[in-house]
């Protein structure tokens, strides 16, 4: 019997250091822009040819692994919004064929692109009543 409570006791420390392990790499590997209507993952590599669309984003980014990039879309104009929630500088703006492009710097954020002599590592884009927000940019269609 004791030898049934050593291997069980055993068991149960290994399902729970495990489960600990998944717990830690969820946490640091979470979506960085939350109630989007669509998410894509730039995977592997930081262009759009990498671009991967998920329903899922807690799980595709799980999956995926390594991400090079990621960008929401959202309904209605969600730049002041971002721009507070990730206490985000504003460098430097474009505007061109009707979408308005702000390029950002957030301490939050990891993994900057250089543009314009500026470290970018949020990227807003507003068309009409629909933005798309990327970090480090949006890569993909907008």
């Amino acid at each position: 019997m004791r030898k049934f409570l050593r291997a069980a006791a055993s068991a149960l420390c290994i399902v729970l250091t495990c489960a600990c392990a998944v717990g830690a790499y969820a946490l640091f590997h979470t979506p960085v822009f939350r109630g989007a209507d669509r998410y894509f993952f730039s995977a592997e590599a930081s262009s759009s040819s990498a671009c991967v669309s998920s329903d899922d984003p807690v799980f595709g980014k799980l999956l995926l692994g390594r991400v090079a990039g990621e960008s929401a879309v959202y309904t209605g104009n969600r730049y002041l919004q971002l721009k507070e929630e990730f206490g985000a500088t504003l460098l430097f703006c474009e505007r061109a064929c009707g979408v308005s492009n702000y390029y950002l710097y957030s301490p939050k954020l990891k993994h900057a692109v250089y543009l314009n002599g500026h470290a970018v590592n949020l990227h807003i884009a507003v068309r009409g009543d629909t933005t798309a927000a990327g970090t480090p940019l949006i890569f993909g269609g907008f």
